[in-house]
């Protein structure tokens, strides 16, 4: 299993960095890999993605999520994934988001990719690329508020 996490610290206010991304299916705007993201309902989404040229499809469920707290996933068909994303308000107007984001590979490219430090360097990029993203509108694209406790 692969893990890669990072941190990057974003100037919006926190309800604007949690409020972005609860829009799941604007993460294309930032996330290189990901063609599309369908949410199917609060709790399930479907995925898209290319990475390294090999195109997956899979289906994630949010196992929870707290308003300007965290969001945390984990794939329920193809491709074997986790992941949390947790929001830490620095000052009014500076918000740290981490995301720690495990995966087991699968195939020879992903393999490859595990060994090369892929995965790391994704992430790093695609929270660059939220801060960008975020930053550079000012305002969240939409929002979800609504809370989803962890099961068990």
């Amino acid at each position: 299993m692969t893990t890669a996490e990072k941190s990057i610290d974003v100037n919006v206010a926190i309800s604007t960095a949690y409020n972005q991304w609860t829009q799941f299916e604007d993460f294309p705007a930032f996330m290189a890999d990901v063609e599309s993201v369908t949410q199917l309902d609060d709790r399930r989404l479907h995925w898209e993605v290319e990475i390294g040229g090999v195109r997956r499809e899979f289906d994630a469920e949010i196992t929870e999520q707290h308003p300007e707290e965290r969001v945390a996933w984990r794939s329920t068909s193809g491709t074997e994934q986790a992941g949390v994303v947790t929001f830490h308000k620095l000052d009014d107007a500076t918000t740290r988001v981490t995301l720690q984001l495990e995966m087991e590979p699968t195939g020879v490219a992903e393999t490859v990719g595990e060994k090369t430090g892929l995965i790391s360097r994704m992430v790093e990029r695609d929270m660059k690329n939220f801060k960008e993203f975020i930053e550079g509108r000012g305002v969240e694209s939409g929002a979800w508020r609504g809370d989803i406790p962890r099961e068990g």
